[in-house]
């Protein structure tokens, strides 16, 4: 595979995949919340049961897809699965369902587990194409050469695909049901035709010989004692990578409706645009200082910036309505830096989980990688979320329904996390050196 066409795929199946997962992720709790009255009991339980599916399918597709030593096939059918999913959204409507219960309450109570539900049907697919396929072939595809510039490329673009989203939907009005019926057919559509592009454009790696393990040991390997007793590296990066997982999860679910509600900032597109662009930028080159100064020297900066944002968020401007270019200056500065930090830190992990991830084995790890990127963080993340904005303000919308408005302090409880994450990362570093010092010795 030439490497202009394997950075092709990597670009087009990263891009488009983040694209899906940013409507699942940040869309959906706009969806439920604007459509439904969705409480952020129902956001945090919807995140949650998409984590747990995404974890269980990744286990089991990683798995196969290192038996029968194919990626592709699961990347191109999952796409396109994937695709006709997020189609399905585009039936989900108040009108359509209050038909069938004669109540807008029970309507609406019915509609939210309807989307719960389909979630995790939409996660089945797009964690079996996205997070075991097309994770497993790039860890084949790549070596601890390149890793970091790979790395740094994927993860910028879940930054880009929130400015594709939110930009190509700037002029949608979220309030009405036909501009989500449109989200989703275009969405869905475009994950459909890249899945159906992948079958021309992506090559699996040499095929090796398979192990001997068959496929419910394979399933387990990645839990056994004496293969985290063989890998403590690894498993000490997908400890570390859990605490900042759920640092980001305790703000993420709810920061659309905090700028968009609490802040009042219509045009957060437009403000957070030039962020997004900029933090994307900034993601991309940090790839490359991975590759040349490894883990931890990469890891603490990353780190710094992320906590500096969310100190900016927190104090700036706390529940006053954003108004002015003065109210919104410490807003954009903060959100740069979160995003920045958080893309960032994502290539540091990313990299250094691929780094440790013992080779020709890459399918059967992506499970425990989820587990700590998506189901640990997607569980306990949103919770402390919901926690903290348990007595949150409450308005009443046109209609005579309420709705919560979340504040500032999801981002000073983040903190308290990432705060926590430098305090493992710094007593790992020690380890390490004390460890590296008494080898030469």
């Amino acid at each position: 595979m030439s490497k202009r066409k394997f950075y092709l795929a990597l670009v087009i199946f990263s891009l488009v995949g983040q694209i899906a997962w940013v409507v699942e992720n940040m869309y959906f709790n706009v969806f439920i919340y604007k459509m439904f009255n969705a409480s952020a009991a129902d956001i945090s339980l919807m995140v949650e049961a998409s984590a747990v599916a995404a974890t269980l399918t990744t286990i089991l597709i990683g798995a196969l897809s290192d038996r029968l030593q194919k990626r592709k096939i699961f990347m191109c059918l999952g796409y396109i699965f994937w695709g006709l999913s997020i189609l399905a959204f585009a039936f989900v409507r108040l009108d359509l369902i209050s038909a069938a219960f004669g109540s807008t309450v029970g309507a609406a109570a019915a509609a939210i587990t309807i989307v719960i539900i389909l979630d995790c049907v939409m996660t089945f697919f797009g964690s079996s194409a996205n997070d075991a396929a097309y994770n497993a072939w790039l860890t084949d595809r790549t070596d601890e050469t390149n890793r970091g510039r790979a790395e740094g490329i994927n993860s910028m673009m879940p930054l880009l695909a929130i400015l594709v989203v939110f930009g190509g939907f700037m002029g949608f009005d979220l309030n009405r049901p036909e501009s989500w019926t449109w989200i989703y057919v275009i969405i869905g559509a475009l994950v459909l035709v890249i899945g159906a592009l992948g079958f021309f454009l992506v090559e699996d790696a040499p095929a090796k010989k398979p192990d001997e393990l068959g496929y419910f040991k394979t399933i387990l390997y990645g839990f056994r004692p004496s293969v985290v007793k063989k890998n403590r590296g690894l498993y000490f990066t997908l400890a570390a990578f859990i605490v900042f997982g759920i640092s980001i999860q305790i703000f993420m679910p709810y920061l659309i409706i905090y700028y968009e509600q609490t802040l009042k900032m219509s045009d957060y597109v437009l403000i957070m645009a030039p962020a997004i662009l900029l933090a994307a930028a900034v993601t991309a080159l940090y790839g490359r200082l991975i590759d040349r100064f490894g883990f931890y020297k990469t890891a603490f900066p990353s780190l710094a910036m992320l906590m500096l944002g969310y100190i900016l968020l927190f104090l700036f401007p706390g529940l006053v309505p954003v108004s002015g270019f003065a109210m919104k200056l410490p807003v954009f500065i903060g959100s740069l830096l979160m995003m920045s930090g958080y893309l960032s830190g994502m290539a540091v992990f990313g990299a250094r989980i691929r780094n440790e991830t013992p080779e020709h084995m890459a399918g059967r790890f992506q499970g425990l990688r989820i587990l700590a990127q998506v189901l640990v963080p997607g569980v306990i993340g949103p919770a402390i979320g919901a926690a903290v904005l348990k007595n949150a303000e409450v308005i009443v919308n046109s209609d005579g329904t309420t709705s919560f408005l979340p504040n500032n302090r999801i981002f000073l409880a983040a903190l308290i996390a990432a705060l926590l994450l430098s305090t493992i990362l710094a007593l790992g570093a020690c380890f390490c050196g004390k460890h590296r010092k008494a080898e030469e010795a």
